[in-house]
C-alpha cells in the first residue's frame, strides 16, 4: 500500500542560535551589565538595606556616607535591581539551542550566577529583616532556653543587641523553624557571640551553601526529565528572586530548597534511602519540603508495580525514615518536636499576596459595610481553612497522578508546593520559589515558563530594599525612582549597541516526496 502523500507544510521557525552565532560582545555585555547592577545594589545596601540597629557604619569614614544619604542609596539600589533583572532576561536569550548544542553552557552560566551573587553575599541584607530573627532564635537555643516556647524579647531582653534589629511584631513570637536550622544557628552563635554583623554573614554563608546545592541539583534533574539544563539553571538558580531574597535576604528557603532538590535527585538516581534522609533534613530546616518525600514515595511505588500494597510499603518505609531522622535531630539538639506547634507563627500578619487572606479581608469588609459588624477574623479563619482543604485536595490528586505515571515526581512536587503557597494564609515573594525552582527543571508548557519569567521579573522589583515600607517618608520614593531612572539610562547607553534586535521568524517549507 502506497504511503499517503504529505502536502506542503509551512511553518514559522526561528533561526537556530548556537554557540558560534552568539555575539561574543553581547554575552560579555550581559554578564558585565548584571555584575554592575549587583555592585550598585551592594553599594546602595550600605544606606538602603535592612541594616542592624544601631547601624554599625556610623562613625566610619566613607562607609558612613550612604546611611546619611538614604534617598540616593535607594536610587542606586533600584537602578542596580533593574539592571540585574534586565541582564537576567537578556541572558535567557542566549539559551536557545542550535544545531551545535546549547547556546550557553552550564559551566558558563554557573560562573555568571557566582559573579552576580558575590556582591550581594558581601553586602548588608536587603528586602527583609528576618535574618535578625534567625540570629536571636539561635542565641536563645545556645543559652539553653527553648526557642519554641519563648520569643527573643522575653528570652534575651528588649535591650539585647540581638533583639534590637528584629521588627516589633516578631519580638515575642517563638521560632517556626526546624531543629536542624537551629542547631546550625547555635553553632553560629557560638562562633559570633553578640556580634550581629558576623552572625549575618554566617547565616548568609548557609544561604550560599543552599544556592550551591541548587546549582548542583537543577541541571541533573533537568537532564533526567528531558529539559535543557542551562534553561533550568537560568530560570531556577539565576532567578532575580533567588539572588535578591535567598542570597541578599539570607532566607531559610535557600538551604531548604537546596537540600530538597539534592535529596530528590539522590532518591531518583542512586538510593531512595539516602534521598529520603536528605529530604527529611531539608524539612528539618523548614517543613514544606517534606512534600518531596510523598512524591518520591509515589515514584517508588509505581516502580514496584503501583499496587495499593506498594503504596503502603513506600509510605511505611519513608515515613519511618522521616520520623527516625526528626526524632534523632530532636534528641541530639534537645529541642524535641516543639517546632510542630509553632508552624503557624507567620499567620499573625495579613499578607496582601495571599488569595485566601485577601478574600477573608474582603468578606470582613463587606460585613462591616452591610452593618453586620466586624467579623474579619472569623471570615479569615474560614477562607484560610477552605484554601488549606483545596490545597490538600490538589496535592492528593498530584500524588495519585504521579503513581499512575501521568505526572513525573518533580512536576508534581513543584505544582503541589505551588498550591500550598498560593492557597496558603501567608505569601511572601520568596515563598513563590518553593514552586518556581522545582518547576524550572521540568518540561513545563510554554505558557507556564513565560508566566514564571514575567512574574519573577516583576515581583523582584516590588519589595523595597529597606525591608520595610516608606511610611512617614513617602517623599523619598518618587525622588529615588527619578534618580534611578537617570542612572539606568546612562548605564543602558553603554550597552544598547551590543544588544541584537529581535529577529523576525523565517518561513520555511517542508516538502515530502510524492
Amino acid at each position: 500500500m502506497a504511503a499517503p502523500r504529505l502536502g506542503r507544510i509551512s511553518r514559522s521557525v526561528e533561526p537556530p542560535l548556537g554557540p558560534s552565532t552568539i555575539p561574543l560582545d553581547f554575552s560579555k555585555a550581559v554578564r558585565r551589565f548584571g555584575t554592575t547592577g549587583a555592585l550598585l545594589m551592594a553599594l546602595g545596601a550600605l544606606g538602603a538595606g535592612a541594616l542592624p540597629v544601631p547601624n554599625p557604619l556610623f562613625g566610619l569614614r566613607v562607609l558612613s556616607l550612604p546611611p546619611r544619604t538614604v534617598t540616593l542609596s535607594i536610587a542606586v539600589t533600584y537602578a542596580g535591581m533593574v539592571m540585574l533583572v534586565l541582564a537576567w532576561l537578556w541572558l535567557g536569550r542566549l539559551l536557545r539551542r542550535g544545531p551545535e548544542g546549547p547556546g550557553l553552557p552550564v559551566g558558563q552560566l554557573t560562573r555568571t550566577i557566582a559573579l552576580w551573587a558575590l556582591p550581594l553575599a558581601l553586602a548588608p541584607p536587603m528586602f527583609s529583616r528576618d535574618v535578625y530573627s534567625y540570629i536571636a532564635q539561635s542565641a536563645i537555643a545556645a543559652r539553653g532556653l527553648d526557642p519554641y516556647e519563648v520569643g527573643p524579647g522575653p528570652a534575651l531582653g528588649l535591650d539585647d543587641p540581638l533583639t534590637l534589629s528584629i521588627p516589633t511584631i516578631w519580638r515575642d513570637t517563638p521560632a517556626p523553624y526546624g531543629p536542624l536550622f537551629l542547631m546550625l544557628g547555635r553553632v553560629i552563635t557560638g562562633l559570633t557571640g553578640d556580634d550581629v554583623v558576623a552572625a549575618v554573614f554566617a547565616h548568609r554563608f548557609l544561604a550560599v551553601v543552599g544556592l550551591g546545592l541548587m546549582v548542583w541539583a537543577l541541571p541533573r534533574l533537568a537532564r533526567r526529565f528531558g529539559v535543557d539544563p542551562s534553561a533550568a539553571l537560568w530560570l531556577g538558580a539565576a532567578n532575580p528572586l533567588v539572588l535578591f531574597h535567598l542570597v541578599s535576604g539570607a532566607h531559610t528557603e535557600a538551604l531548604m530548597l537546596g537540600l530538597m532538590l539534592v535529596g530528590l535527585e539522590l532518591g531518583l538516581s542512586r538510593s531512595w534511602l539516602l534521598g529520603a534522609i536528605v529530604i527529611t533534613l531539608s524539612a528539618a530546616v523548614k517543613l514544606p519540603s517534606m512534600l518531596a518525600l510523598g512524591f518520591l514515595g509515589m515514584h517508588m511505588a509505581r516502580e514496584w508495580g503501583g499496587r495499593p500494597r506498594d503504596v503502603a510499603k513506600a509510605t511505611g518505609l519513608l515515613g519511618g525514615i522521616a520520623v527516625s531522622v526528626l526524632a534523632f535531630l530532636g534528641l541530639v539538639s534537645g529541642l524535641g518536636f516543639g517546632w510542630i506547634g509553632t508552624l503557624g507563627t507567620a499567620n499573625l500578619i495579613r499578607s496582601w499576596m495571599s488569595l485566601t487572606t485577601d478574600l477573608g479581608q474582603l468578606g470582613g469588609g463587606i460585613g462591616i459595610v452591610a452593618g453586620l459588624g466586624d467579623h474579619t477574623d472569623q471570615v479569615l479563619a474560614l477562607t484560610r481553612a477552605i484554601g488549606g482543604a483545596v490545597a490538600a485536595a490538589v496535592v492528593l490528586w498530584l500524588l495519585l497522578a504521579t503513581l499512575r505515571g501521568r505526572v513525573d515526581p518533580l512536576t508534581g512536587l513543584g505544582m503541589g508546593l505551588g498550591a500550598v503557597v498560593l492557597l496558603g494564609p501567608v505569601v511572601h515573594p520568596w515563598y513563590l520559589l518553593w514552586a518556581a525552582i522545582p518547576l524550572a527543571a521540568t518540561a513545563g508548557w510554554p505558557r507556564y515558563r513565560r508566566a514564571a519569567v514575567g512574574a519573577s521579573a516583576i515581583i523582584a522589583l516590588l519589595v523595597p530594599p529597606t525591608g520595610a515600607d516608606f511610611a512617614f517618608r513617602s517623599f523619598q520614593l518618587p525622588l529615588a525612582i527619578v534618580a534611578a531612572a537617570v542612572i539606568l539610562i546612562v548605564a543602558l547607553a553603554f550597552v544598547y549597541r551590543l544588544i541584537p534586535a529581535p529577529r523576525p521568524p523565517v518561513v520555511s517549507h517542508l516538502d515530502s516526496p510524492a
